[in-house]
């Protein structure tokens, strides 16, 4: 079954297209049917399948979640015990549970069966550059 690894650059929170990465992969295996699985190896990030051609909805997007899961410096956010790692450390993982760490994607034809306007996307919920990693494996 073929698997790669792929090492993602963050810049802080946000939503990162990954779409050509993982398609490029698909690609290269040269099978034209199978199921793609896409797991991120991280608690403080996730995994997105959401519109790729306007970028207002990426904003929205981050907007939202941001005033879902403040940092835990807000007032809202008194309650949280975990804040040994920053304020934006324990929202991460809020978010993160709130989302996905791993999607199932169908590959017809020898490509990902992802709708017009559907892109993959790493969500990144730290507020620093991170280094992630986010692993594809390719079944038949």
């Amino acid at each position: 079954m073929p698997q790669t690894t792929l090492s993602i650059s963050t810049r802080g929170q946000g939503l990162y297209e990954i779409t050509d990465e993982v398609a490029r992969f698909v690609r290269s295996e040269g099978q034209a049917q199978g199921l793609l699985t896409v797991f991120v190896r991280h608690t403080s990030c996730s995994l997105l399948i959401q519109e790729n051609a306007d970028p207002d909805v990426r904003r929205d997007l981050d907007g939202f979640f941001a005033r879902l899961v403040p940092r835990t410096d807000h007032p809202d956010m008194r309650w949280v015990t975990h804040t040994t790692e920053g304020p934006d450390d324990m929202p991460a993982h809020i978010k993160a549970a709130l989302t996905a760490v791993s999607l199932g994607i169908p590959v017809s034809g020898g490509r990902l069966a992802l709708g017009t306007w559907q892109g993959i996307y790493l969500f990144e919920h730290r507020d620093s550059p991170h280094r992630r990693e986010v692993v594809l494996h390719l079944s038949a």
